[in-house]
């Protein structure tokens, strides 16, 4: 099932409902979406369609954090700004409210930072579609 109408073969496809971003067929992560914390970020070794390894080299995934550490910046100013200038919060109410966001959307986060990661370095291939 489709999480958005986004057309097959872009990146966005890939991003946003969790597939291989070479075929775009097989599931990138292991469970759906969970609060878990043993789950939240459990890849398969290779995608179930088109085999491609997803740790690409050892340490592949340690470039995610630099993702996840430009995600957690944005939430963080928009999540002040908001604050501020929508419900007047004072500083210290604005920090405890970024502190709850980031901690909320940590699993989403973690996934997305991951995918985007990989994305950046693997394409869309249609011939790799089909399981080999």
């Amino acid at each position: 099932m489709q999480l958005l109408m986004v057309k097959k073969g872009t990146k966005l496809f890939s991003i946003l409902n969790g597939k291989c971003p070479r075929c775009q067929e097989g599931e990138f992560f292991k469970y759906r979406f969970t609060f878990n914390p043993s789950k939240i970020t459990k890849l398969h070794d290779n995608c179930p369609n088109c085999n491609l390894k997803y740790m690409i080299e050892p340490s592949f995934f340690y470039g995610a954090m630099y993702v996840n550490y430009g995600i957690t910046v944005a939430i963080s100013v928009i999540t002040f700004l908001v604050g501020t200038l929508f419900f007047d919060l004072t500083l210290l109410q604005s920090f405890a409210a970024i502190f709850i966001a980031l901690v909320v959307l940590a699993p989403i986060n973690l996934r997305l930072s991951r995918i985007l990661w990989i994305n950046m370095f693997i394409s869309y291939e249609e011939q790799k579609t089909k399981k080999q």
